[in-house]
């Protein structure tokens, strides 16, 4: 987590809380050390965050420090928080977690009123965690970072009638059906456009190699060819 990330969380998780919390509960929370804390604590300070801190109690921000507020109508509260339900249950351990962070950053910085909403909000907006949807956690990390780094997939993988073959792939996209999660990539064996169901992967590794970026090998171009997309 880049300093600047750190410290706006860290004044997101002040701002969320009455009661002061030590640099220890803080340290637990963000997965850093307590002298990190320390450290981003002087560092808001100095540039003007008002914090009270004191020994065996904790930190805090004095009374009255506000950021302003962001402001969303109740529809755009809808798709936010509709939008991060779908990722909490539907996307790998990494990005549900940085769901849970974006909603953690919505409530603290939302208005007295709009956070009354929001909060019952919450109460009716439900996405189901279904099974099928994990098949994502898996290799979901290493694929998305490999289609960031153009690294070439070396994959295996078992077809609809059982058959296994190998293939090394350029990692294009990753679609979701409703039902299951789809990796779209060029196959290097085939010279082709492949789709490969994640369910269906037996083992999936990134390679150093890299792919280069051709208009004629892109998500783009096969999205223009695809007749259901």
């Amino acid at each position: 987590m880049q300093k600047a990330e750190r410290l706006f969380q860290l004044m997101t998780l002040l701002r969320s809380r009455r009661q002061a919390i030590t640099a220890d509960a803080l340290a637990q929370i963000m997965n850093v050390s307590e002298r990190t804390i320390y450290r981003d604590m002087q560092a808001l300070s100095l540039s003007g965050v008002p914090i009270e801190g004191e020994a065996g109690v904790g930190y805090r921000l004095k009374p009255g420090f506000n950021i302003p507020p962001l402001m969303f109508d109740e529809q755009e509260l809808d798709a936010l928080l509709l939008g991060i339900r779908m990722v909490q249950a539907w996307s790998d351990e990494d990005l549900s977690s940085a769901a849970d962070r974006v909603l953690h950053k919505i409530r603290a910085v939302l208005p007295d009123p709009m956070h009354h909403q929001h909060t019952q909000q919450e109460d009716w907006i439900s996405v189901p965690t279904l099974e099928s949807n994990r098949q994502l956690a898996s290799y979901s990390n290493d694929i998305r970072h490999a289609i960031k780094r153009r690294n070439i997939l070396a994959v295996d993988y078992r077809k609809p009638d059982g058959e296994t073959s190998s293939r090394r792939l350029w990692p294009l996209g990753l679609f979701y059906w409703g039902r299951s999660w789809t990796l779209v990539g060029w196959c290097e064996s085939r010279n082709d456009y492949r789709m490969f169901r994640l369910d269906r992967i037996l083992d999936l590794n990134a390679t150093e190699d890299q792919y280069p970026q051709q208009n004629d090998r892109s998500l783009q171009h096969y999205l223009s060819q695809a007749p259901y997309c």
